[in-house]
């Protein structure tokens, strides 16, 4: 049977385990999960591991029952959906870490699961209350409309009173169900000496259904509980759409907070390794940081060399490499050596946390915008009552008893309702959002459209935005096929970017080479051959006779075979294709156009160069690319931040607008309001123009709407539109703005 599985074994015991893959645990497995067991009421302990490579059913039988065949084992049980192992055991028969020794010899690898870090992870009620009002608004709008058509076809009195009394029975629940999200935050606002737009909308409501229920009881010719239950339903339909494209983001912060490691290996002062929790360091305490593990704090290295990954701090893709003497930050991963590192700041104290600060301080600013719509409806709101009023006051000052003029005034509301108000922006978001999701780019956020409007600088990162952050062997031309073939046996022992580029190169040419079993790889340096002395790395390493040549610009490795001379592989990490074209048509608009990088100054000052931008920054760190940003933005510039690296994601949240490549760290793309999915940086200009377009559209349909109303107000307020031409007049103001915001789909065609 095929499965995800990696494999289906019968055991017996962690002896049996042991001995056939003739190691020793205890000192091979990475971190000593004791710390997460607890204890159920019997005495027997319990430990909660995440699988994330298990996938089907098949999985949950390998492991369920192998663990089960242990004696020791009293419970297992694999919840796939959350990929969650918990097991509960006899401690006194095998330990924690023997747990983790029979999911490795599955071939499963597992960490300690922390529920610390998902107490915070709550369902979406709101959401779930919103999506179900509208389904069941939807369904009661649909048949108080089918029995309205049959009234409105002439209907004899006692057939259409019938339909009246069906109508309530069937609206009057629904409104008061689904509702209840506008009255609730209609009665919070007034609570608090405040209005907003849901203030009219509930007040139209409540007085339509309220007449409704009087004409039916007195057998009168109308009622609207049609136009009741179907102004909610759009209401609710346009409030759904909003909120699902601001629930597409999540915090980036909490994303950032899963770089952080879960434990740490302290080394005692007898010099023994324990595994404690990250809680537990003290500032001096010496780290032992084995290979492929995240640096759990910020300190010194004081024993060990090896490459790290610091993409999150610097965005770059090729490691850096850290020695002795060297200050290093938690967060980056472990890539070729042990480490020992003494301990400088833990926890709330490393640059990793103050990363963090800075991302959620930014996201706390963003916060403060305020929407166009909502600035309208600051003033649409109380000039809706006041007319409202004036009018059940003034008719009833003329001779008109209450009834009647409150029959008027409802009328007023119910035409002034700010349905097409509502719908000038969603309308406008919803199809700009098809439109770019047709181009590949994913709108988080609808309020993104309407800030990008205004940017008047645009700033890109370097490595994996203006280019395509994958590293290329760019002479492959003045390299030979043996020594291609020689390079490649010697490189395909290596994870280094550099050394997998030769290794695309030598495939790219079809050669065949088989990897050189004699292969040594010194850190930070390079792969030796100690066989047939062949070395392939950096210059220093490989050939230092060649340190003469000067070349800050491209990253280079070089082949060194005994009595020949040194061979140079040159790499560039490419330009998007469309990268100049984009910049140019930015800078012709009249933007102004900036580089923020954390690479070396040679090379940004190089792509700078080619794509003619003339402010361009170096080696910038997290905090100095959100400096820069916050100061320009202080100084009047709205600005849209395009990047792709854990390094951008406090500008990007920081920025006017923000924007991501689809093949950007998992932090960047929450951070950001939009993502790219093409390789293409034409949608940078792209998404601008529908956004210009589209802010255009959004202020066409308030002005419409406000059109509308300075026509339709009066003829309600001298008492010449009942209730029922009031909806139609409202519905026929939704539909007007809803075919204004489609002209957008001409625009489509002629984006550039």
């Amino acid at each position: 049977m095929l499965s995800c599985c990696p494999v289906d074994y019968a055991l017996n015991d962690i002896t049996e385990m042991r001995q056939s893959k003739g190691l020793d645990w205890t000192g091979d497995l990475v971190a000593d999960p004791s710390p997460w067991v607890t204890y159920d009421q019997e005495g027997m302990a319990q430990l909660d591991i995440l699988v994330p490579e298990a996938y089907c059913a098949a999985c949950i039988g390998a492991i369920e029952g192998n663990f089960k065949k242990l004696e020791s084992v009293k419970y297992a049980r694999l919840n796939l959906t959350r990929k969650r192992l918990t097991v509960r055991w006899d401690e006194s028969l095998n330990s924690a870490k023997d747990m983790m020794v029979v999911l490795e010899w599955l071939g499963y690898h597992g960490q300690p699961f922390n529920r610390d870090q998902f107490d915070n992870l709550k369902t979406d009620s709101y959401q779930k209350k919103l999506l179900t009002s509208l389904g069941v608004a939807g369904f009661a709008a649909s048949n108080v409309m089918l029995l309205s058509v049959s009234v409105w076809a002439g209907a004899d009195d006692s057939t259409r009173n019938f339909f009246h009394w069906i109508s309530a029975l069937i609206a009057i629940p629904a409104l008061a169900y689904c509702g209840q999200i506008f009255f609730k935050s209609a009665y919070n606002a007034l609570r608090h000496g405040q209005l907003n737009m849901d203030v009219p909308i509930s007040l139209a409501v409540i007085l339509a259904t309220y007449i409704s229920i009087s004409e039916t009881i007195a057998g009168g010719a109308h009622a609207y509980f049609d136009a009741s239950i179907t102004l909610v339903f759009f209401l609710l339909a346009g409030r759904y759409l909003d909120l699902s494209m601001r629930q597409r983001a999540r915090s980036a912060a909490e994303q950032l907070m899963s770089m952080s490691a879960i434990a740490a290996t302290i080394i005692l002062p007898n010099g023994e390794r324990k595994s404690i929790k990250l809680v537990d360091i003290k500032l001096g305490d010496k780290i032992f940081v084995a290979i492929g593990e995240k640096i759990p704090v910020d300190g010194l290295i004081i024993d060990g060399k090896s490459d790290v990954d610091n993409a999150f701090l610097t965005g770059e893709s090729i490691p850096d490499l850290f020695d002795i003497g060297d200050q290093i930050h938690a967060g980056g991963i472990n890539l070729t050596g042990s480490l020992t590192i003494k301990v400088s700041a833990t926890g709330e104290d490393t640059l990793l946390a103050d990363i963090i600060r800075l991302m959620e301080e930014a996201e706390r600013t963003d916060a403060k915008y305020i929407r166009l719509a909502d600035r309208v409806a600051k003033l649409y709101a109380p000039a809706v009552h006041i007319l409202a009023a004036i009018t059940l006051l003034g008719w009833m000052i003329v001779g008109k008893d209450f009834n009647e003029s409150l029959f008027i005034a409802t009328s007023v509301l119910i035409i002034t309702c700010p349905c097409a108000l509502g719908l000038a922006v969603p309308a406008v978001q919803v199809v700009a959002s098809g439109i770019l999701l047709r181009l590949g780019i994913l709108l988080k956020d609808g309020i993104a459209l309407e800030k990008l409007a205004d940017i008047d600088m645009v700033v890109f990162d370097k490595t994996g935005t203006l280019t395509l952050g994958q590293p290329k062997l760019i002479n492959a031309d003045e390299i030979s096929d043996e020594a291609m073939r020689v390079a490649a046996s010697l490189a395909v022992n290596s994870k280094h970017p550099l050394s997998q580029a030769i290794v695309k190169a030598a495939e790219g040419r079809g050669l065949k080479y088989s990897a050189n079993g004699n292969v040594t790889e010194e850190i930070g340096q390079g792969l030796y051959d100690e066989k047939s002395q062949i070395k392939l790395g950096k210059r220093n390493y490989a050939a230092p006779e060649s340190m003469s040549i000067k070349n800050d610009v491209q990253a280079e490795f070089y082949l060194s075979i005994q009595a020949q001379t040194p061979i140079r592989f040159a790499f560039e990490d490419g330009l998007r294709p469309d990268a100049k074209v984009t910049v140019e048509k930015f800078k012709k608009s009249g933007l102004e156009v900036v580089i923020l990088s954390g690479d070396r100054e040679a090379a940004v000052k190089n792509v700078a160069d080619i794509l003619q931008i003339k402010t361009h920054k170096s080696g910038l760190s997290p905090q100095d690319k959100l400096a820069f940003v916050q100061t320009k933005q202080a100084a009047g510039k709205k600005i849209f931040v395009i990047g792709d690296g854990s390094n951008d994601a406090p500008a990007l949240i920081a920025a006017h607008v923000s924007m991501s490549p689809g093949s950007a760290s998992d932090v960047s793309q929450l951070s950001a309001d939009l993502i790219f999915q093409s390789q293409s940086l034409s949608a940078a200009y792209k998404v601008w123009q529908v956004a210009k377009f589209s802010r255009g559209l959004i202020k066409q349909n308030i002005g419409l709407a406000i059109a509308y109303n300075i026509i339709a107000v009066p003829i309600a307020i001298m008492g010449l539109a009942t209730p029922f031409v009031a909806a139609i007049a409202m519905s026929t103001s939704s539909m007007i703005v809803t075919l204004n915001a489609l002209r957008l789909r001409l625009k489509e065609g002629g984006l550039s």
